[in-house]
C-alpha cells in the first residue's frame, strides 16, 4: 500500500473455451414461484442456455455450462444481461416501500460533505459535495479569499459515471495531474493542467491502469500501466505492469520505460514512487496482493542504477520518507504486525536495517506530516494513535474524541497543523485539527449528517469460531430494540487481502438503523486486524477459516437473539461477495437473504481475467495442484449450487463495466441458482449499466442501489411496511 502509490494499485487490483451462439435469451422463460412470509409473486427468468464446455484438472473433468458468459463483446451476453435486469427491475419495482427507502436514503445523504484542506503552492484546497451532487469538487481558495470551483467531474458526463482520482500537484503547486475513469472501468486517462488557468497544458495520457502519478519536478512524472491487451479490455489478462516516465511536452507515445519491460522484470504491480526532495526514485513491484520487491534509484545522478533494496516478496515494506541519504521504512519483514526501521541509502540492505519504532502486540500504520511520524494502531480494530518524532522518541499519546477510527494526521513536511476525522457505526465524521507541536485538537468542521448518534447502541462483541478462535464483531442498532429474534439483520464482511474493517459512520448503514435493521461487521480472519498472522490463516489451504468465522458470526447472533434464520441477510462486496457466496451454499439453512457484491466466485477461473492472477495469494489457483484444485473447487460458489436446495432470496449485483472482478462471475452463479435452486425464494441479479467495481459510483446510482438492496431484502423477510 510503495506505500500510497503500489498498495493502492495492489489493493484495488482486487481482486475461454469458444462454444456455439445461446438462443435468444429475451424470448425463452421458465417460471419460479417465489414466496414470502406475507408476499407471493412469480419470478419468470430469462432461460440462460448451458454449453458444452469441459475443462479438465488432473483427471477430473468439470463442465462449465455457462462459459459463455465471459464474453463480454457479444450480442447474446448484453441480450442475456438486459433480460435479467427486466425481470429484477419488474421484481424490484413491486416492493411497497422501495420510494419509501430512496427517500430515507436521499435524506440522510443529502448534506454538505467537506474533506479537510490541504496546501498546494498559494492555494488551499478541499473537496466538497453539496449533498447529492453525484462526484465530489474540488474547490480552493488563496487567503481569505472566497473559494472557487478548481474542478468539477460533475461535468465530465452528463450522467455522472466519469469520476476523478488521483489529483497530484508539483511541489510548487503550479501543475497539477489527475485521473479520470469513464463508466466505472479500471482504466483511465491522465489530465495535466496548469493551476493557474486550470486548463490542460496537453493531450491526456491514456491506457493507464493501477498507477499513480509521482511528479519530478516540474518536468515531469512517473506513472505505470499495462500494454492493452487484444480483446476485451475489460476482460483480457494483464498481468506484466510497467513503469513510465512522460516528460511534458512529448507525446505519450515517447514516454521512457522504466521498470517491467523484460521477462526478469515482469510483475503484476509496480508503483513509483519520487522522496520529496526529488533525490530518489522508488520502484515497488509485486507478484502478488502481499509481498513487494523494492529498489531505489539516485535521481541526481544520470547514470545511477537501481539498487535492490530487497530482492523479494516475502515482506511488505516500503520507504516512507528520507532526510538526505537516511531512509525510513515501513515493513513487516521480521515483524508480522509492522515496524518502522532505518538506514542508509548507500547500503540499505535489511541486515542494516535498524529500529525506529519497534514492532508491537498491535498492528501498526504509519502517517508523516510536520516532520513527526503517526503511529496508528488497530487495538481490536479500534484506533490507538502515538507521535513520534524522527529519533523515535515518544511525542505523546494522541487522546481520540472517542472509540472508533481515526483517519488522517499526515502533511507536508513543514505543516504546523494537521488534520484529521474521527468516527464510527453511529458517529458521523467530524474533522479535528491537530497542532503538530502542542498536541491540541480542536474541532474543525462538524459533520452536518442528519443522523442522531444519542438514539443508536454500537457494541463489540466476541465471539469463538469453529477452532475455538476469538472474533470480535460490532454490532449496531437502535436503542430500545427488543433483541426477540425478528429484527432484520444485516450481518457484513470481507475477510480477505490484509483488508482491515474499522468502524465508520456510513449514510446507507444509517439508513438500515432508522427503518429498525441490526449492522453487524465481523472481523474474520484473512482480514488484517491482527497482523500477518490474521491474514495467513485465512488464505489458501485455510480459506475455510474465514467462513467458518463468518457462519459463527451468524449463529452469535441467532443465539443471542439479535435476529433469526428467518430474518438475517448476509453482505460483503469483491472477495466479501465470495464470501457471501461460501457461506449461503455452506449453510443455506442460516440466512433469509443473501446479498453478494461483485463477487469473485468461479473460483477455477477467477486468475484468468484482467489481474486475477495476483489474487493467488490469498486464493491459490486451480492450476497449481491437486490439493489446491480440490480445495478451490470444494468452497467455489459457482460450482457449490446443488439442484432442489433452498437457497436464500437471493440479489447478486455487479456492474457491466467491472474490469477488476469480471462481471461473468456473478453471471454465472446467477444461472446456476436459477437453474438449480429450489423456488420458493428469488435468484435474481441486478446488474448496474456503464458501473464498474464500485469506486466513483455517482451519488444517484448509490441510492437507487441501496434502495433496491434494503427493499429487497425487508421484503422476503415479509415486512409488509416500514
Amino acid at each position: 500500500m510503495i506505500k500510497k502509490t503500489l498498495a493502492c494499485a495492489i489493493v484495488v487490483a482486487l481482486a475461454g473455451c469458444g462454444e456455439s451462439t445461446p438462443k435468444n435469451t429475451e424470448q425463452t422463460v421458465k417460471t419460479a414461484e417465489v414466496k414470502t412470509a406475507e408476499v407471493k409473486a412469480a419470478v419468470n427468468y430469462p432461460e440462460t442456455k448451458k454449453g458444452t464446455v469441459v475443462d479438465e484438472y488432473f483427471g477430473e473433468k468439470v463442465a462449465d455450462p455457462y462459459r459463455w458468459l465471459e464474453d463480454d463483446m457479444s450480442d447474446e451476453t448484453a441480450q442475456w444481461v438486459k433480460a435479467e435486469n427486466d425481470v429484477t427491475f419488474s421484481y424490484l419495482k413491486n416492493i411497497p416501500y422501495r420510494d419509501e427507502l430512496k427517500t430515507t436514503l436521499e435524506k440522510l445523504m443529502n448534506y454538505e460533505k467537506v474533506t479537510a484542506p490541504f496546501e498546494e503552492g498559494e492555494y488551499t484546497y478541499f473537496y466538497k459535495n453539496d449533498g447529492l451532487q453525484n462526484q465530489y469538487v474540488v474547490y480552493r481558495k488563496k487567503g481569505d479569499s472566497e473559494a472557487e470551483v478548481f474542478l468539477d467531474p460533475n461535468t465530465f458526463s452528463s450522467d455522472g459515471t466519469t469520476s476523478m482520482s488521483g489529483l497530484t500537484f508539483t511541489e510548487d503547486g503550479t501543475l497539477a495531474a489527475y485521473q479520470i475513469s469513464e463508466g466505472g472501468s479500471d482504466w483511465r486517462k491522465i489530465i495535466i493542467i496548469d493551476t493557474a488557468t486550470k486548463q490542460p497544458i496537453e493531450e491526456a495520457l491514456v491506457d493507464v491502469k493501477f498507477s499513480g502519478i509521482a511528479w519530478l519536478g516540474n518536468e515531469g512524472f512517473y506513472y505505470s500501466s499495462y500494454d492493452k491487451p487484444k480483446g476485451s479490455e475489460l476482460s483480457a489478462k494483464t498481468d506484466q505492469h510497467k513503469v513510465y516516465y512522460h516528460k511534458l511536452g512529448t507525446a505519450q507515445a515517447d514516454d521512457q520505460l522504466i521498470y517491467g519491460g523484460t521477462e526478469a522484470q515482469k510483475h503484476r504491480y509496480i508503483g513509483a514512487e519520487v522522496t520529496r526532495d526529488n533525490r530518489y526514485l522508488i520502484i515497488a513491484a509485486s507478484t502478488s496482493t502481499s509481498g513487494n520487491k523494492l529498489f531505489i534509484k539516485d535521481l541526481t545522478k544520470s547514470d545511477s542504477e537501481l539498487v535492490t533494496i530487497l530482492d523479494n516478496t516475502e515482506s511488505d515494506t516500503s520507504i516512507i520518507d528520507n532526510d538526505g541519504s537516511k531512509l525510513y521504512l515501513v515493513t513487516n519483514l521480521n515483524a508480522p504486525n509492522m515496524r518502522v526501521v532505518t538506514v542508509d541509502a548507500a547500503d540499505p540492505r535489511p541486515e542494516n536495517w535498524q529500529d525506529l519504532i519497534p514492532e508491537t502486540d498491535n498492528v501498526l500504520s504509519i502517517s508523516k506530516g510536520g516532520d513527526y511520524f503517526f503511529a496508528k494502531y488497530m487495538v481490536d480494530a479500534i484506533s490507538q494513535v502515538k507521535q513520534y518524532d524522527k529519533s523515535g522518541k515518544l511525542v505523546r499519546d494522541i487522546s481520540l474524541p472517542g472509540v472508533g477510527t481515526a483517519y488522517g494526521f499526515s502533511g507536508k513536511h513543514d505543516a504546523q497543523t494537521l488534520y484529521y476525522s474521527f468516527t464510527n457505526y453511529t458517529t458521523p465524521g467530524n474533522t479535528y485539527s491537530f497542532d503538530v507541536e502542542s498536541g491540541k485538537s480542536d474541532v474543525y468542521r462538524k459533520s452536518g449528517a442528519k443522523f442522531n448518534s444519542e438514539d443508536y447502541i454500537s457494541e463489540q462483541v466476541f465471539y469463538t469460531s469453529k477452532d475455538g478462535t476469538k472474533v470480535p464483531m460490532i454490532i449496531s442498532y437502535k436503542k430500545g430494540t427488543e433483541l426477540n429474534g425478528k429484527n432484520p439483520t444485516i450481518l457484513y464482511g470481507y475477510g480477505g487481502f490484509n483488508v482491515s474493517l474499522t468502524p465508520s459512520y456510513s449514510p446507507t448503514v444509517a439508513a438500515w438503523l432508522e427503518h429498525g435493521g441490526v449492522y453487524a461487521v465481523a472481523n474474520i480472519r484473512g482480514g488484517g486486524e491482527y497482523g500477518k498472522a490474521w491474514h495467513v490463516n485465512g488464505t489458501q489451504l485455510k480459506k475455510q477459516n474465514v467462513f467458518d468465522d463468518f457462519i459463527a458470526a451468524a449463529e452469535y447472533l441467532n443465539e443471542k437473539q439479535y435476529s433469526s434464520p428467518d430474518y438475517l441477510a448476509v453482505r460483503g462486496g469483491s472477495n466479501g461477495g465470495l464470501l457471501v457466496g461460501a457461506v449461503m451454499t455452506q449453510r443455506p439453512e442460516l440466512f433469509k437473504v443473501a446479498l453478494p457484491a461483485v463477487g469473485v466466485l468461479d473460483m477455477l477461473r477467477y486468475h484468468t481475467f484482467t489481474a486475477g492472477a495476483g489474487w493467488a495469494y490469498d486464493y491459490g489457483t486451480s492450476e497449481q495442484s491437486k490439493e489446491m484444485f480440490d480445495y478451490l473447487k470444494g468452497y467455489s460458489p459457482v460450482h457449490n449450487v446443488k439442484a432442489g436446495v433452498s437457497y436464500p432470496a437471493t440479489l447478486v449485483t455487479t456492474g457491466d463495466h467491472d474490469d477488476r472482478v469480471v462481471p461473468a462471475h456473478s453471471f454465472k452463479f446467477a444461472a446456476e441458482l436459477q437453474e438449480k435452486g429450489a423456488k420458493q425464494n428469488p435468484y435474481l441479479i441486478r446488474i448496474e449499466t456503464n458501473a464498474g467495481h464500485g469506486a466513483g459510483t455517482p451519488t444517484s446510482k448509490v441510492i437507487d442501489m441501496y434502495a433496491d438492496i434494503y427493499g429487497f431484502t425487508l421484503y422476503n423477510m415479509g415486512v409488509k411496511s416500514l
